[in-house]
């Protein structure tokens, strides 16, 4: 309980600029697109492994250690559950402006999830990105699940993936 304090409380911090550059300046310029040769046409998210895996045609460009929602396990039902979704995306935003190093966002909630909330009469959530660490923190990346039902990497990894990933790219998430 007293962890999920701690980082409720760091993503306020990060979402409010309370940290780090925010404070001070502008906000560094995001990477450039990488050449069409070296972009990635599927990101695959094992939540099990808390891996991520961002291929071209079948072949690995890149594989990273991720951290996921507070409550990992299962499919996201609801707004809050810190859950993070399974299924099918794709990436239909980029955000150089996040309160994390760089966002991907993904198009989740999918139709049938919109339709099974409206069933049961709740929010089945949104604003699901794959991001960086919370800005003003610089050189580490926050240990565990911690996201309120993101993919989290580090700064450096973020800043690789955001230069290799085009909107429309698929992200496929696994339990």
């Amino acid at each position: 309980m007293r962890r999920l304090g701690l980082i409720a409380l760091l993503m306020l911090a990060a979402s409010a600029g309370w940290f780090g550059w925010q404070r001070y300046g502008p906000r560094p310029s995001a990477p450039v697109m990488a050449p069409e040769a070296a972009r990635v046409d599927h990101i695959l998210i094992e939540k099990s492994a808390r891996r991520l895996t961002a291929s071209l045609d079948g072949a690995v460009v890149m594989r990273v250690d991720i951290a996921l929602g507070f409550a990992p396990e299962g499919d996201k039902q609801i707004e809050g559950d810190g859950k993070t979704p399974v299924g099918v995306f794709k990436v239909d935003r980029r955000n150089p402006q996040s309160a994390y190093h760089l966002s991907l966002g993904l198009d989740y909630p999918q139709p049938d999830d919109v339709t099974r909330a409206q069933q049961q009469g709740i929010d089945p959530g949104g604003d699901i990105f794959i991001h960086g660490q919370p800005n003003g923190v610089v050189g580490l990346s926050l240990p565990g699940d911690w996201t309120a039902g993101c993919i989290a990497i580090s700064n450096t990894e973020i800043a690789q993936l955001w230069s290799l990933t085009a909107t429309g790219t698929t992200v496929e998430i696994r339990p």
